[in-house]
């Protein structure tokens, strides 16, 4: 397949309409499908970032940024056990943090714009209310084997 192919792909999955937890992929949940267009989004921009923060900066928002939804994988097909599901989640959000963190100092030293600054902030800071209702209520996002020794 070709990267334009993947691309076109990846778009089809972002762009489906928000499903219910009972299904058979991570990458149907809502808040795994933000995560993942945030990232792809700094990846796009921070190709723009200068050399000098190649093993810095760079790295570190890229990294930082797809952990988000390698947590929300791991979580989601754990979610079998509660103690894991809300430790990867919350790992998952601290990530998406950390990759806050990342944009401000991508905001300061002016590698982004005021206008993407904001967007990315407000988009990240969705992830991470979606991510805190994960934590908050696993219940909700447990398989029923679970949820049913959880009563």
């Amino acid at each position: 397949m070709t990267v334009d192919g993947r691309q076109k792909a990846i778009g089809k999955v972002m762009s489906s309409s928000n499903v219910q937890v009972s299904n058979k992929s991570f990458r149907d949940l809502t808040v795994y499908k933000k995560a993942f267009e945030l990232a792809m989004r700094i990846f796009q921009l921070s190709k723009e970032f200068p050399r000098e923060e190649r093993y810095s900066l760079t790295d570190q928002i890229r990294g930082s940024s797809r952990s988000v939804c390698i947590c929300i994988s791991e979580a989601y097909r754990k979610r079998l056990y509660k103690a894991f599901f809300v430790s990867k989640s919350s790992d998952a959000d601290m990530e998406n943090s950390e990759t806050q963190s990342w944009l401000d100092f991508s905001h300061a030293c002016e590698y982004i714009t005021e206008e993407d600054y904001n967007i990315l902030t407000e988009k990240s800071e969705e992830v991470g209310r979606m991510l805190n209702h994960m934590v908050e209520n696993p219940e909700k996002y447990l398989t029923t084997k679970e949820k049913l020794e959880a009563r």
